[in-house]
């Protein structure tokens, strides 16, 4: 596996972590910050938050995956 394995294998999932990982940090930010209603305001915004967070790592994913076949060219 090691033989087969190449520098450009292991960076774009390196690159795709950071962004990841910030998107979710401001989106969660985000929703907190504007969380109405006491507690149960908290609870729909978390939830709210999550699937946010889980629709923009899709479609961040989409992205990553096109602009990296569009550098390496596999």
């Amino acid at each position: 596996m090691i033989d087969n394995l190449a520098y450009y294998d292991a960076i774009p999932a390196i690159i795709k972590t950071f962004f990841f990982g910030f998107a979710v940090g401001i989106v969660g930010c985000f929703k907190g910050y504007y969380s109405t209603k006491g507690t149960e305001g908290v609870g729909r915004s978390a939830n709210s938050a999550v699937v946010m967070s889980s629709v923009l790592i899709f479609i961040l994913d989409l992205l990553a995956v096109q602009v990296a076949e569009l550098i390496w060219d596999y």
